[in-house]
């Protein structure tokens, strides 16, 4: 029954009756002080929970006056280099009362240590925040690409986040363990499911490794699904993944909490599957696929807007993406039952196909070594590059129809959608308020807090204290990595395929 071990059938006895799942809309563009208006606006149109998408320069750990950063800042996300920028971005936001989900994972513990500070500045104790560091290395370097670090200093910052909020901050789910761009970057729905638990798996591994107590870390952490176009397949794949791991951490891990064993996670709806064509059919890809992830027992949900592939969505866009969630929880009925989909022949046979195949994959897996050594000899890489080759190989051959890509076309088709433009003046300006706080602020105890930063990366100490020291004391996120870039080195991927 739902809420019965292994939760096949939803984590909870009554999943959505008194609660729907969280509305958590994904935004952040062009500038802090722009995103901070999303955000209000999101809020005000009822989202229940934020979520900020970071820039390129922020996600490989390079401040926005970087040469490497020139032409990117902004572009896919909010520019975040200085403790201001989180100021600016969270002004006006209560971060006691508001759940903030951060898409970060080689620089989460420099973000995470801005939040930190920017909420005491706030007048905030540690102990009353609440959200999500994204935190999830693993998959950068088999499906997403923004690494720094080679894995082995990685996954200390990784159990180090997750050792500093569980002393710190307890209602901070330290790990978003995600699917969601294993499955973008070109995955089957079984490589996704298999992938994203083995990822799982690891991270418990070196957490008990590191001394954590799983049944204290494992009810915080947290897993990010794909909804694609497959309905059914995708409802069969949420149902998989909660029976997985409640299996592996009952049994093989031995956790005790039953907390322990329940998989939550978040979606988001396939960016991969909308079209720049015909944009307006994104909605109705959209809904689908959001209700696929309700039917599938999500906790929360991103729906992506219509303009996606054309540029950052418009305010409009991202007005309509909410609203679809809405029609979902409000207008279809779908809340009033749990798992309504539990004892289809169609939905539990698939759902036991999918679980074999990721224990397949589980066993390849283990036969390598394990995830670490099969991401350094591009078996993930490999694996992901030859289903999304298959799959665009029967798109071309219109084996697979992609409505207004390979049929239902119309010739000379224009797009009349408003496009948002973001100009180069947000670099220029961004430039500007770090030149300015580099020259106010007191530069010898800059020096002395990155020193400690440094000497935390060589005495193996938790790294996040330095790290918030560094931060209060003015220094800006690309400093701070360049120390620790000097002290882990820098990742260069390798394959055997």
């Amino acid at each position: 029954m739902p809420g019965d071990y292994p939760f096949t059938r939803g984590l909870y006895k009554d999943m959505y009756r008194n609660k729907t799942w969280t509305m958590r809309q994904y935004a952040g563009f062009t500038s802090a002080k722009e995103s901070n208006k999303r955000f209000l606006d999101l809020i005000e149109q009822g989202v229940t929970g934020l979520s900020v998408a970071f820039d390129l320069p922020t996600q490989i750990g390079y401040d926005s006056d970087h040469l490497m950063s020139s032409g990117e800042v902004g572009k896919v996300g909010v520019p975040i280099s200085i403790l201001d920028d989180m100021e600016i971005l969270f002004n006006k936001i209560p971060l006691d009362k508001v759940s903030t989900s951060m898409t970060i994972n080689s620089t989460a513990p420099i973000l995470l240590a801005l939040y930190i500070v920017a909420a005491e500045n706030q007048g905030i104790a540690i102990n009353k925040l609440s959200g999500t560091v994204q935190n999830d290395i693993l998959k950068e370097y088999s499906a997403r690409g923004t690494y720094i670090y080679p894995p082995g200093p990685s996954m200390r910052l990784v159990t180090d986040v997750m050792e500093f909020c569980e002393y710190n901050i307890p209602n901070w789910n330290t790990i978003s363990i995600s699917g969601y761009h294993i499955r973008e970057a070109g995955s089957t729905a079984a490589q996704e499911l298999a992938f994203t638990l083995a990822d799982g798996f690891t991270y418990v591994e070196y957490a008990i490794n590191a001394g954590i107590d799983i049944d204290l870390f494992a009810p915080r952490l947290s897993f990010f699904f794909n909804s694609h176009l497959d309905f059914f397949e995708e409802i069969a794949k949420f149902r998989a993944a909660r029976r997985i791991w409640a299996k592996r951490m009952k049994n093989h891990y031995g956790a005790k909490n039953p907390e322990s064993w329940k998989l939550r996670f978040h979606t988001q709806t396939a960016g991969c599957s909308l079209t720049a064509q015909q944009p307006e059919n994104n909605i109705s890809r959209t809904a689908f696929q959001g209700l696929a992830a309700v039917l599938g027992g999500t906790q929360s949900l991103h729906t992506n807007s219509m303009d996606e592939t054309l540029a950052l969505p418009s305010e409009k866009a991202a007005e309509i993406a909410l609203r679809t969630q809405q029609l979902i929880a409000f207008e279809t009925g779908v809340s009033n039952v749990t798992d309504p989909l539990g004892g289809s022949w169609f939905v539990e046979s698939l759902t036991d196909r999918i679980e074999d195949e990721a224990e397949k994959y589980f066993k390849e897996i283990e036969s390598m070594g394990g995830v670490i050594s099969a991401i350094e000899k591009g078996y993930f890489q490999y694996e992901i590059s030859r289903s999304a080759s298959a799959h665009q190989k029967k798109i071309d051959s219109n084996e697979l129809i992609h409505v207004g890509v390979n049929e239902f076309t119309k010739p000379d088709e224009k797009i009349d959608i408003p496009i948002l433009e973001i100009g180069r003046d947000v670099e220029e300006h961004q430039n500007k308020k770090i030149e300015k706080l580099r020259k106010s602020r007191d530069a010898e105890y800059v020096k002395k807090t990155l020193s400690k930063v440094k000497d935390s990366c060589r005495n193996g100490d938790n790294l996040l204290p330095s790290i918030i020291g560094a931060v209060k004391a003015g220094a800006t996120m690309g400093e701070i990595v360049i120390i620790m870039k000097n002290e882990f080195g820098e990742w260069n991927e390798t394959s055997v395929f």
